[in-house]
């Protein structure tokens, strides 16, 4: 099968029981058992090592198609296609290729612990690597990951380096603390690490406080994949309330039709929520076209060209948040009342949306965005722009 047909199939399963288990809530053991039998673990690989060798573009692609089936994998997913992308920045060509050899022949599911406000790990060198200690929050999918990827402070000279870890090695406890009102399956709780022994040729590299632009597209790779995961969630919203709206509300009594399908609000409120998400939709794969082309210009990256990348995906952030907002509650007046039975579990799409949407505030997003039209302002190198 091709990655589409792969896609299709797990779709297809997710979306069958999405609303059961959103409710259920439990952790995502099956749904990346899921992703496992799947086989889009490996879709970045190169061909040569294993893998699909498919583009960035097309593991955009996936994550937003997964993500209209259940957000929550959606995220699982695109995380960890950026955690093994992210490693091709760093100059650790031989550690790659290794990293890439051992995800194809054990099917690994890659995370990552690097919330950028809370530094609040440390690395200790030992003989033969690091002793790694503290704790992180808001760490996505690392309680049923098999390999991290993890960014620490040294204690001997305060720099900072990005490494691989194993997911099961002895002093990692996940705390299982996640208890939002969406993304529940994502396993997005706090990580603890005491004395987790990182050898030094599994770092990938330093972080220093003025990152060379090709370093600093990891950042801004995370706020793409976080947007088309909006954009799929309010595809998924679109698509589960049509379908209740063809097969189950009723027309108002006062509509003068005999389905809620010929209902001229209903069909001009479906009009403009699709508009205004297929907008996003292009916005967002035009801004992973502009990621892509920096990331595919290696070293010869300028500050200028980066700031170009980052201006397109803030912008469609800005969009796609206001989109996925609004698509997700404003569904509920085309379903009706009935719609809100928890058996049909239509809020989730809302929550998930809600809940994402919060990661950090849209509203410097649109700031850059102006700055930049305006003044030509760049956005600076940060953990989120």
């Amino acid at each position: 099968m091709n990655s589409q047909e792969k896609a299709d199939k797990l779709v297809d399963a997710l979306r069958s029981d999405a609303a059961a288990r959103d409710l259920a809530g439990a952790e995502p053991e099956h749904e990346v058992g899921l992703l496992k039998e799947s086989g889009l673990l490996t879709l970045l690989i190169p061909a040569e090592h294993g893998g699909a060798g498919e583009s960035w573009l097309t593991a955009n692609a996936v994550t937003r198609i997964v993500s209209a089936a259940d957000a929550n994998v959606g995220h699982l997913l695109g995380y960890h296609y950026l955690q093994l992308w992210r490693g091709e920045l760093f100059d650790r060509p031989d550690l790659v290729t290794r990293l890439w050899q051992e995800t194809v022949a054990g099917n690994h599911f890659w995370a990552g612990v690097s919330n950028p406000l809370d530094a609040a790990l440390e690395l200790t060198p030992v003989d033969g690597g690091f002793h790694l200690n503290g704790r992180k929050t808001f760490a996505t999918g690392t309680a049923v990951a098999d390999r991290l990827v993890v960014s620490a402070t040294r204690t001997d000279n305060a720099e900072k380096l990005t490494f691989v870890l194993d997911a099961r090695a002895p002093g990692i406890t996940y705390l299982r603390d996640w208890d939002n009102i969406g993304q529940r399956l994502t396993s997005s709780g706090g990580v603890e690490f005491a004395d987790a022994f990182l050898p030094a040729d599994d770092v990938l590299g330093p972080q220093p406080e003025q990152q060379s632009p090709r370093l600093s597209l990891a950042p801004i790779a995370f706020q793409l994949f976080l947007t088309q995961i909006y954009v799929g969630i309010a595809e998924g919203a679109l698509i589960e309330a049509a379908d209740y709206t063809r097969h189950r509300t009723r027309p108002w009594f006062l509509s003068g039709v005999d389905n809620a399908v010929d209902d001229p609000h209903v069909l001009a409120g479906y009009g403009e929520l699709v508009a205004q998400v297929r907008a996003a939709g292009a916005l967002t794969d035009d801004a992973a076209r502009a990621l892509g082309e920096a990331f595919d210009r290696g070293d010869d990256l300028t500050e200028a060209d980066r700031a170009e990348a980052a201006v397109t995906i803030s912008a469609a952030k800005v969009v796609a948040t206001r989109a996925v907002n609004e698509t997700t509650s404003k569904v509920f007046e085309f379903v009706g009342a009935r719609g809100t039975a928890n058996k049909y579990a239509l809020d989730r799409f809302w929550r998930n949306a809600r809940t994402l949407t919060l990661h950090d505030p849209v509203v410097y997003k649109a700031r850059e965005v102006g700055a930049h039209f305006l003044t030509g302002e760049r956005p600076p190198f940060t953990g989120y722009t």
